[in-house]
């Protein structure tokens, strides 16, 4: 079945709309046959040239599995930092350092290159999460860890990096913390699976 290293047909249930009646059932629909590479949008070259460079690593990680990537810290630069900053919401909750979006704009390129600088001499650290607590249904709470900005960025920097590295691995029906393909979406896909008869 999967000797190859193809994944079966995916099946991901598209939802009835409100109005559609019981009886109705929602047809299943295929995802894309093998993992997508990551399209960014670039405002200027060097996040062209960011994307060229992971797209490397990602080929790389596509010829050789068995590839054993031991440094990959040279792919944090200035370009990935700045690329990771404009991934993120602008009216997120700023963390314990009470800095917004907006007021890190302000000096985006200063500030970046500071950052750069701190992560490779390895005086970089995050700074503690500020929790928050949401209340819950039952009446308790839940807390919520909310990251500083420069934190934000750093991880979202990493990630960038290593799912150049590790999105080859996944199949088609491979589920867990990634994009259209987390948790809800594994359930969605199980329920409306052909020998389930729904």
């Amino acid at each position: 079945m999967n000797g190859d290293e193809k994944s079966d047909f995916a099946i991901v249930a598209m939802k009835p709309g409100n109005a559609a009646h019981a009886a109705d059932s929602a047809e299943p629909r295929a995802k894309a046959k093998e993992n997508a590479s990551q399209h960014n949008t670039h405002r200027a070259l060097n996040r062209e040239r960011v994307t060229q460079a992971l797209e490397r690593v990602r080929q790389a990680a596509k010829r050789n599995r068995k590839e054993k990537f031991t440094a990959l810290l040279h792919h944090i630069d200035a370009g990935t930092l700045e690329l990771a900053f404009f991934a993120l919401k602008r009216d997120a909750a700023p963390g314990v350092d009470g800095t917004t979006w907006e007021e890190y704009e302000a000096d985006l390129d200063k500030r970046i290159e500071e950052l750069h600088g701190r992560v490779h001499r390895g005086a970089y650290r995050p700074k503690p999460a500020r929790r928050v607590y949401i209340p819950k249904a039952d009446g308790g709470q839940r807390p919520l860890a909310i990251a500083a900005l420069e934190d934000k960025i750093v991880q979202g920097a990493a990630v960038m990096v290593l799912n150049a590295v590790y999105e080859e691995d996944f199949l088609g029906f491979s589920y867990g913390f990634r994009p259209g393909r987390g948790a809800h979406d594994a359930m969605d896909a199980w329920w409306w699976r052909p020998s389930s008869g729904r």
